[in-house]
């Protein structure tokens, strides 16, 4: 991995840390993912007029993934509304960690070193000790249980991007596409989940600026994933990217006034440490 792909994907993190806090800032979960969709809608579009077609070969693996996304947006903003953001965020860019490392060395064959391996065991295990907890509020089992949706579905996208970016021959119309299917389908099913649409309704509006903030930081963030995708293996840059949970905790302390517990600041630590041993390895 290059310094200049290694410096964007870290770049990406603290983005996606970002605009992870904001979709908690946001109260109603259903509003919060229909304007980061619309935001995708109107971005989408206009990469699909000026950017170069993709290839066909890519257009399967969009469709499944547009799928995903939506679904996995729709379950990050329920996690959020039941979980502490410290605790919900690295739970579940851990798992997708791990399902990511596993799903891309045995079914996409990609061949890691044995010290990048280990940084991202290191990174890892770093996010997934950050959501550690004592005991549990009322719900906390349905919030895990979200959690791990959450991971999972991320794993699943994540891998079908891989694949879809590097068959499409264009990561950036490729990136487009995706987001124009999205913001098509996430506020169409927010929507139809939506208990009282009238509320949801003047929820668009009361919320629509940091909703329209969050969007366009997500929208850039996954950008350069997408593109690191196909250039680097899909477990390095994913272990990179969810190192966004070290911006998290901070946001998660400063803007969200949870407690920064001892732990999270030996286990941000030790992520760092983990990239450097990725960056070492390759």
């Amino acid at each position: 991995m290059s310094p200049i792909v290694l410096a964007a994907v870290l770049g990406a993190a603290v983005l996606h840390g970002t605009w992870n806090a904001i979709a908690k800032a946001i109260p109603a979960r259903l509003v919060a993912s229909a304007l980061i969709g619309a935001v995708y809608l109107v971005a989408g579009a206009v990469g699909c007029l000026v950017l170069p077609p993709i290839a066909a070969a890519s257009v399967p693996y969009l469709i499944a993934s547009a799928i995903a996304q939506t679904l996995y947006l729709v379950l990050l903003t329920a996690a959020y509304a039941r979980s502490e953001f410290g605790r919900a965020y690295p739970l579940t860019r851990g798992l997708s960690v791990l399902g990511i490392t596993l799903a891309s060395t045995t079914l996409l064959g990609e061949r890691l070193t044995p010290v990048q391996l280990l940084g991202i065991a290191v990174v890892a295990l770093s996010l997934l000790s950050l959501s550690w907890t004592r005991g549990g509020a009322p719900g906390d089992r349905v919030g895990t249980l979200l959690m791990i949706a959450v991971g999972a579905t991320v794993t699943v996208y994540s891998v079908l991007d891989g694949i879809g970016v590097r068959a499409s021959g264009q990561p950036l119309g490729y990136a487009a596409w995706l987001f124009l299917l999205q913001g098509a389908a996430i506020p169409l099913v927010c929507l139809a989940l939506a208990p009282d649409r009238r509320a949801f309704v003047l929820g668009l509006r009361t919320h629509a600026m940091l909703g329209v903030i969050g969007g366009v930081i997500s929208l850039a963030a996954y950008t350069i994933v997408v593109w690191a995708q196909s250039v680097a293996p899909l477990a390095v840059v994913s272990a990179l990217r969810e190192t966004g949970v070290i911006a998290a905790s901070a946001i998660g302390y400063v803007v969200f006034r949870e407690r920064l517990r001892p732990w999270r600041l030996v286990a941000s630590l030790c992520a760092v440490a983990g990239i450097v041993a990725i960056r070492a390895g390759g």
